[in-house]
């Protein structure tokens, strides 16, 4: 997803997607551990959309707190 996409879910929605992303790199390194993952970039892919998704968490928590 693109960052202004994850801007318009609510924190909950994306705590929910983060966590499902997080499972699915867990899983992704298994299978590369067992050599079956036919992309290895998708890890990659992953953490940079874990990280897409908990900066604009931590946005929305320092605008609530500021009043914006």
């Amino acid at each position: 997803m693109k960052t202004n996409e994850l801007r318009e879910l609510s924190v909950s929605d994306l705590t929910k997607k983060a966590a499902d992303l997080r499972r699915e790199l867990m899983l992704a390194r298994f299978s590369q551990v067992n050599q079956q993952l036919k992309n290895p970039l998708k890890r990659r892919q992953l953490r940079r959309e874990i990280a897409r998704i908990l900066t604009v968490v931590r946005e929305k928590g320092a605008n609530n707190g500021r009043g914006k």
